[in-house]
């Protein structure tokens, strides 16, 4: 850089990138979101049907499946958001209480997911439902007010916040070419 006081102003959170990067981002974590609720649901349904069905080998299965994709899946993507993705915003006054109410999600997620491993029977597809539940409204809150405010903020930078991580935005947009600065989000 030419002007070293032009660096040391740019916040460190913050990539130059252009308008296309951050659409190319906000629709790469949208659709990973989308992949991870449609996931969860059919993983629900299983585990909701094998229950009232009474087939104690698929509900066992169906359990097994489920609790293992959110320790493998779900709980790593709550991880990687807290970092880079929540970050940035909350250290703004506009959405520092937003944050608060999504960290605050991720605990209550969290909760079910342990109550979920405990469960079985009705129980477990109560949990099941629960998490469900709670996840697609966390997702709701995630595209439609935080991801926005990434995005349109201008000391912030959704493409750079999310760059090259697999939890946020799914494997095919990290190895299929997708956005961001060198091609990865």
């Amino acid at each position: 850089m030419d002007n070293p006081d032009a660096a040391a102003a740019t916040p460190r959170n913050t990539l130059p990138g252009d308008a296309a990067d951050e659409v190319r981002a906000l629709e790469a974590v949208e659709s990973h979101h989308t992949a991870m609720l449609k996931r969860l649901v059919a993983l629900t349904d299983a585990l909701i049907h094998a229950v009232t069905a009474g087939k104690a080998v698929a509900e066992h299965d169906a359990h097994e499946v489920l609790v293992e994709w959110c320790e493998t899946d779900l709980l790593p993507h709550a991880v990687a958001e807290e970092g880079p993705l929540y970050g940035g915003a909350e250290g703004t006054p506009e959405a520092r209480l937003l944050v608060a109410a999504l960290l605050a999600e991720h605990q209550a997620i969290a909760g079910a997911i342990d109550q979920l491993r405990g469960a079985g029977g009705v129980d477990a597809a109560v949990a099941a439902g629960t998490l469900r539940g709670l996840f697609a409204v966390h997702l709701e809150k995630e595209n439609r007010l935080l991801l926005p405010f990434l995005v349109e903020h201008p000391d912030l930078s959704l493409a750079a916040a999310v760059e090259g991580l697999e939890e946020l935005v799914g494997e095919s947009h990290i190895h299929g070419g997708g956005a961001g600065r060198g091609g990865s989000v």
